[in-house]
């Protein structure tokens, strides 16, 4: 592994080494130890990006936080008295400045119940896991110094995550640091030590005195890893995904036809989140792919022909998922978008196996709206079969759909797509007030273009209505 004073020489850490020679020339005038700490440390030994730095003095952590962003000429702290921290918002590069501390809790709590200052190694003893452990010396007379008393350094080198103290007491003390341990090994590719594993799964019942929001940031967390799988493979082995996702850990276990894919619904389910990471860097979309056969557990049935089947899973999956959004507190936007990802998840694959007319096209758009290209990186994503035969008659036929979307003026105008004649003009026309009719007359004029019977124009769309209105006002 680099010398970490070499490392921090590099021209990428430009802006963080700045930040660190100020914080250490104010800790000595001001006579106290300051090092940086966790995860800054962690990724530096790791060449990976910097986005937070975590200053820990032992000493009073907020008006040290005060005077050095005085120094580095930034006007807003953001302090929190009970821990004794401050945030300094800096942009992308955020600064946190704490005392050293450890902390007591009670069984039904999270949150420390008493916060006691100490020295630099008791509050590392307090961290999570020994990778997010070590400190680094910032005093210029010491600058670069490590102090690794619990084999972090060792353990990156090894891929393991481990817990300083006894995992019981790591994990019964604040149980979120579970669902923390299946993020580090999702976002570093490390395996979980065996011990901390177990104690994991003897604890898992615990993580029920977290908040549902913490648990929800840390899940979506994992699905923004490189590799989401990892992470879920571990909240199911380990009984925390039958706890904060029930829906998902049904369907580890359970059989389907393999015509395209696993013959595990939970295996394809993560091999289509991997697939779509390896696709977008959206979270939503990998969101999307973990939820969009959520039903098919409630819809499976054996057909003596057929197998399994799973008719209506996308429109069950819809609904399960207003359930699913109500428990995890998901926002308004993103329970929408989940919605309609899952029911539509099937189309473009309807599309490929029927004769794909324009009609089947303009109506998958119109359905699809703003979404439309999250949708086929979906679809694209729910490719798993190993078959190479299947693989290249699926994308052969799949592009044929996406050949008939690259029309951008068409796709542009299908995302806001509505009847040429608007409401008020229907009812002018027609004698009539808001209500049920004037929506169904205007829905049979938008079908009329779907089909392609009329064109998408207001004169044809006129036409249309003095054709159709006497059947609606009749």
């Amino acid at each position: 592994m680099a010398n970490i004073k070499d490392l921090l020489k590099l021209d990428s850490y430009d802006a963080v080494r700045s930040i660190l020679f100020s914080a250490g020339e104010l800790g000595q005038k001001e006579n106290v130890e300051v090092y940086v700490v966790g995860g800054f440390v962690r990724d530096l030994l790791m060449g990976r990006p910097i986005n937070d730095i975590d200053i820990m003095i032992v000493g009073e952590g907020i008006p040290f936080a005060k005077k050095l962003a005085l120094k580095l000429g930034k006007k807003k702290v953001i302090p929190f008295k009970k821990y004794g921290t401050a945030l300094i918002p800096n942009n992308n590069l955020q600064i946190e400045v704490a005392t050293a501390r450890t902390e007591t809790y009670n069984d039904d709590s999270r949150k420390p119940s008493k916060v006691i200052y100490t020295d630099l190694k008791g509050d590392l003893l307090r961290r999570d896991f020994t990778i997010n452990a070590m400190a680094m010396d910032i005093h210029p007379s010491r600058f670069g110094d490590l102090t690794d008393p619990f084999g972090g350094i060792s353990d990156i080198e090894n891929k393991i995550l481990r817990t300083p103290l006894d995992p019981n007491e790591t994990f019964s003390e604040d149980p979120l640091r579970m669902m923390r341990a299946a993020y580090f090994a999702s976002k570093l590719e490390f395996q979980i030590e065996q011990k901390c594993r177990k104690s994991i799964k003897d604890q898992a019942h615990r993580i029920d005195i977290v908040s549902i929001e913490r648990i929800r940031d840390e899940f979506i967390k994992i699905l923004k890893t490189n590799k989401p799988s990892i992470g879920l493979v571990i909240l199911q082995k380990t009984g925390l995904m039958e706890i904060v996702f029930p829906e998902i850990h049904v369907m580890y276990g359970m059989d389907q036809t393999s015509e395209w894919h696993h013959k595990d619904i939970f295996a394809h389910t993560l091999q289509v989140v991997d697939n779509s990471a390896q696709l977008s860097d959206k979270m939503e979309i990998r969101f999307s792919a973990l939820v969009h056969d959520i039903a098919k557990p409630n819809t499976r049935r054996i057909d003596k022909n057929k197998g399994y089947t799973f008719h209506g899973h996308d429109a069950v999956g819809e609904r399960m998922i207003e359930t699913v959004a109500k428990r995890m507190k998901l926002s308004n936007e993103l329970k929408n978008y989940l919605k309609k990802l899952t029911l539509l998840h099937l189309r473009p694959i309807a599309l490929v196996k029927d004769v794909v007319t324009d009609s089947a096209v303009r109506r998958l758009m119109a359905s699809a709206g703003e979404h439309l290209d999250d949708l086929m990186t979906l679809c694209r994503a729910d490719i798993t079969t190993k078959n190479p035969k299947r693989v290249v008659q699926y994308m052969k036929n799949f592009k044929k759909v996406e050949e008939k979307m690259e029309n951008v003026v068409e796709r542009d105008a299908m995302k806001k797509f509505q009847s040429p004649v608007r409401g008020q003009e229907i009812m002018s026309i027609c004698g009539l007030t808001e209500g049920r009719v004037v929506g169904q007359i205007k829905k049979a004029i938008e079908e009329a273009i779907l089909d392609g019977k009329i064109e998408n124009s207001h004169e044809a769309a006129l036409n249309h209505l003095y054709e159709i209105k006497d059947n609606y006002l009749n």
